[in-house]
C-alpha cells in the first residue's frame, strides 16, 4: 500500500484509504469511477495530456485527485505512465478497444510490470463484438437494449432519463464494483485481473428486474402500461395549482389506501381496475390541480402514502432531508453531493480539488511506508 496523501486521509471511514490509482483521462463513466474510488480513501492520480483542458462537470466529478500529465504520442510519457502503473493497485483505461494497446499501454504490458495489477477498462459496447469498435453515447448504448423503449408516455416517444442509466448506472458502477471485486480477489490470489466493464453490459443488468417480471407476465412491452412506467395512475408525476408537480408512488395496497384518503378520493375504480385506470387518473389529477405543491407537500410528507414534490436541482438542497442528512453541500461554491455510501454512520467528505504534480513526487510518495 502507500503512504496517505494529501488525497487520501486516514480515516477508517474510507475503506480504499491505501490503493493507488492510475486513472488515464477520459470523459462521464471513468471519470466518475475515479472521483468514487477517490471519496472512497483511494490515491487517485490522474494522467492529462498536454494543453488538456477541464473537463466538462469537472468541478464536482474531477475532483479528489493528484494531475500528472504526461504525452502518451511520446516514449518519455509512456515510460512515465508505466514507472506510474508499476507502483499501482489499478489502472483505468477509458479508451476504445485497442487504443491501449497501440500507446503501449495495454494490460499485458502493465501487468507484466505488475502482476498484482486491476486493470479497469470503461466503455460502451465492450471490448468484443460488432459494435466494439463504433462511437456511441449512453443514448445509443441503452437504445439497442430495449431500456429506452420502455421509457415515456404511450402516447408519445421514448424519454432521454439524462445520461444516468448508462453511463453512470450501466457504466461507472459496474466498472468500480468490478474493481473492488478484483482488488478482493487478489488478497486471495496475489494476482491482479482485466475488467472489462461495457455500459450496454451494465445497463441490461440494471434492467434485469424488468426482464424477470416480463418472464412472470407482470410487464407488457407497451411503453407507459405498466406499474412502474407510469401506466398506473397511482405511480407517476401529476401537476399542481401553481404549475409544480407532485410524485406518486403508492403501489402497495395500504399506501394506496392512504393516498386516496389524504388525497380526498371516494369512490373512486379499484386499484387494481385497469379499465378504471383512465377515470383514476383524471380524478387523481383533477385534485392535485386545487392545491399548490406545497400545500400538498404539507399534507403528505411523513407520511407513508408515498407522495413527494418534484423538486429542482437548488431546490433539493434546501430540503430538510437531504439539509439534515448532509447529502448535498456547496464546496468550493459548486452545489456537490456528498460522498455515498456512508460507513458506520460517518457522512464523508466531498474529494478537494484536483491538484497538479510531478510523476517523481507521486513515485516518492507510493514508495515511502504505509502509515495509514
Amino acid at each position: 500500500m502507500t503512504a496517505a496523501s494529501p488525497l487520501s486521509p486516514t480515516d477508517p471511514a474510507r475503506p480504499l484509504r491505501g490503493v493507488r490509482v492510475v486513472e488515464l483521462s477520459g470523459i462521464g463513466p471513468s471519470r466518475y469511477a475515479g472521483l468514487l474510488l477517490a471519496e472512497l480513501g483511494a490515491d487517485v492520480v490522474l494522467v492529462e495530456r498536454p494543453g488538456q483542458g477541464p473537463k466538462r462537470a469537472d468541478s464536482v466529478v474531477g475532483r479528489g485527485r493528484r494531475q500528472v500529465v504526461a504525452d502518451l504520442k511520446s516514449a518519455d510519457g509512456i515510460a512515465t505512465v508505466l514507472e506510474l502503473i508499476a507502483a499501482a493497485d489499478v489502472v483505468i483505461d477509458p479508451f476504445r478497444p485497442g487504443v491501449a494497446e497501440r500507446l503501449g499501454l495495454g494490460p499485458d504490458v502493465c501487468r507484466d510490470r505488475n502482476r498484482g495489477l486491476v486493470y479497469g477498462r470503461m466503455t460502451g459496447w465492450g471490448q468484443d463484438g460488432p459494435l466494439a469498435d463504433a462511437a456511441g453515447h449512453d443514448i445509443d448504448y441503452i437504445a439497442i437494449t430495449g431500456i429506452l423503449d420502455a421509457i415515456g408516455p404511450n402516447d408519445g416517444p421514448p424519454q432521454v432519463p439524462l445520461n444516468l442509466v448508462g453511463d453512470f448506472g450501466g457504466g461507472t458502477m459496474f466498472l468500480v464494483l468490478g474493481i473492488v471485486s478484483a482488488l478482493f480477489d487478489r488478497q486471495r490470489s496475489g494476482q491482479g485481473r482485466v475488467v472489462d466493464a461495457a455500459i450496454v453490459d451494465g445497463a441490461l443488468s440494471l434492467a434485469g428486474f424488468i426482464f424477470g417480471m416480463r418472464a412472470d407476465g407482470h410487464w407488457v412491452d407497451e411503453r407507459g402500461a405498466n406499474v412502474l412506467d407510469g401506466g398506473a395512475p397511482y405511480y407517476g408525476v401529476y401537476e399542481t395549482a401553481d404549475g409544480g408537480w407532485m410524485a406518486v408512488g403508492a403501489i402497495e395496497p395500504q399506501f394506496y389506501t392512504l393516498f386516496t384518503s389524504l388525497l380526498g378520493l371516494d369512490d373512486v375504480p379499484a386499484q387494481h381496475d385497469r379499465d378504471g385506470w383512465p377515470q383514476l387518473r383524471k380524478a387523481i389529477a383533477e385534485r392535485f390541480a386545487t392545491r399548490t405543491r406545497d400545500e400538498w407537500t404539507a399534507v403528505f410528507e411523513g407520511t407513508d402514502a408515498c407522495v413527494s414534490p418534484v423538486l429542482s436541482f437548488p431546490e433539493a438542497a434546501d430540503h430538510s432531508h437531504i439539509a439534515a442528512r448532509g447529502a448535498l453541500r456547496e464546496v468550493d461554491g459548486v452545489l456537490t453531493p456528498a460522498p455515498a455510501p456512508r460507513f458506520d454512520g460517518i457522512v464523508g467528505r466531498p474529494a478537494a480539488a484536483l491538484t497538479h504534480t510531478e510523476s517523481a513526487a507521486v513515485l516518492a510518495d507510493w514508495a515511502a511506508p504505509d502509515v495509514s
